[in-house]
């Protein structure tokens, strides 16, 4: 691939332990979700008008155990975790090797974009309140569900003309095959990465010298 102007990045296995969300972020809106709908009325009418059935809580803890990339869930579950964030109960995980790669991107003149299937307000939690710090004046931007499904190439193709960037001049990187092909048949650059180390393109952000 040609050399890259900016990078977009997964969060799930890419920047971030997997564990986090499934271990800390999941049980953590499980636990918060009936409370904070009562106590925010008027904030979630709007989106609980899109999630179905008569029982929204019930609902929405089904969508929670099955994982389902819903935009009213992301949006609800980013609103619980903000609050979490600010009590500071809750700290963002990033890999070690997360930081020192945004720092070194952000200082070639690299811009580094975060396309996650959770709410771009999740997304911006997490790296405001990682383990490392404040991460977001290093990120250039977010992308999530409402742009389009992470396995499908014209979602790529949107981020890439909201960025301004030839798709060749876009790398991204994620931990899921699927992924990789659908960014791939837009025409960008795409690294699967196995932090595990299984068959991958790399297992560190750290191999990816721009």
């Amino acid at each position: 691939m040609t050399q890259p102007k900016a990078v977009l990045l997964d969060i799930e296995g890419t920047t971030s332990s997997i564990a986090f969300v499934t271990e800390v972020l999941f049980p953590y809106a499980v636990k918060h979700l009936a409370e904070y709908i009562a106590d925010h009325s008027e904030v979630v009418v709007p989106i609980l008008a899109e999630v179905p059935g008569d029982d929204k809580v019930a609902t929405l803890l089904e969508w929670i155990a099955e994982d389902r990339k819903a935009t009213p869930l992301k949006t609800l579950q980013g609103l619980i975790w903000a609050q979490g964030y600010a009590e500071g109960t809750l700290k963002g995980h990033v890999y070690p090797d997360t930081p020192e790669a945004l720092r070194r991107w952000y200082t070639a003149g690299v811009a580094v974009y975060i396309y996650s299937s959770g709410s771009i307000a999740a997304q911006k939690l997490i790296f405001g309140h990682s383990i490392a710090g404040d991460l977001t004046p290093m990120l250039s931007g977010y992308f999530d569900t409402t742009t389009g499904s992470k396995r499908e190439a014209e979602s790529y193709t949107r981020i890439a003309a909201a960025t301004g960037c030839d798709p060749e001049k876009l790398l991204f990187v994620s931990d899921m095959q699927a992924e990789i092909d659908a960014a791939r048949a837009a025409g960008m650059g795409a690294l699967l990465i196995d932090r595990n180390g299984g068959p991958a393109d790399i297992h560190s952000l750290a191999e990816i010298r721009l």
